[in-house]
């Protein structure tokens, strides 16, 4: 039985690519839904029809969850066609003046989860898989007030990049895909709604269509995906920019 795994799967982006991937994966027949809010998933399963459905409630922060993980995998020994990646978080603050747990809460879960979920999955792909991680616009550059959230970004990124050449062999592809910012609760959760300028006048990204694409994108086995012409033009410009310069334009 094919089957997709998706972390962060109970609100955002994560809800749009449970609700999308069949469209674009017709091929899936089962899907393990992880997140820490069992009610929300048991709401987006039920709306998922003509997939078979298995809500994990994991707390991707605690490692105990990747215990949990790696005991049904080995139980189960499940073929797995798809594995996103979307699990995550960030918080508006600068170093120092921000509570130590949301600093590190942000790099637990976008890069220590999202590492451990990832090497715990793939011995179990076939050739064909597909992985899809969430990363960012703010992978592209360095971004004040959220500087750990860049960072960890930048790590999805440049993870993304070296796993797919790693796993070529294995006719396995790896795509992150770097939206702007939506309109998710990522930005009440990360206390930026009306405390950050920039997030004012960005153009912000559909969730729908930046699911929809790229999941597209992954089938396509494309590395890296951007939505939105704006900042398709934004990440040709960090990368032809000097940092220094780059990020006086990025302060949040």
């Amino acid at each position: 039985m094919k089957t997709a795994i998706i972390t962060g799967a109970s609100s955002g982006l994560g809800r749009e690519f449970a609700r999308q991937l069949t469209d674009v994966f017709p091929e899936i027949e089962c899907c393990w839904l992880i997140a820490r809010r069992e009610d929300r998933l048991e709401e987006i399963a039920r709306e998922m029809v003509g997939v078979e459905t298995v809500c994990l409630p994991l707390d991707l922060c605690d490692s105990m969850s990747f215990t949990t993980l790696q005991e049904k995998l080995a139980a189960e020994k499940p073929e797995v066609a798809m594995l996103i990646n979307n699990a995550g978080c960030g918080y508006l603050g600068r170093v120092g003046e921000t509570e130590t747990t949301r600093q590190t809460r942000m790099v637990d879960l976008n890069v220590r989860a999202l590492t451990a979920v990832t090497n715990l999955v793939v011995p179990y792909m076939p050739a064909g898989g597909r992985i899809l991680n969430t990363s960012s616009i703010a992978s592209f550059c360095p971004t004040p007030r959220m500087t750990v959230y860049g960072a960890s970004k930048a790590y999805v990124s440049s993870f993304t990049v070296g796993l797919s050449e790693e796993l070529r062999r294995k006719d396995i592809t790896v795509t992150a895909v770097c939206p702007g910012p939506m309109k998710t609760e990522f930005l009440d959760v990360g206390s930026i709604t009306g405390r950050s300028p920039a997030f004012e006048y960005l153009p912000y990204c559909d969730q729908v269509r930046v699911a929809a694409g790229a999941l597209r994108a992954a089938k396509a086995g494309r590395t890296i995906y951007t939505p939105k012409l704006f900042y398709k033009f934004y990440r040709l410009l960090a990368k032809v920019t000097p940092v220094k310069l780059m990020v006086k334009f990025t302060k949040t």
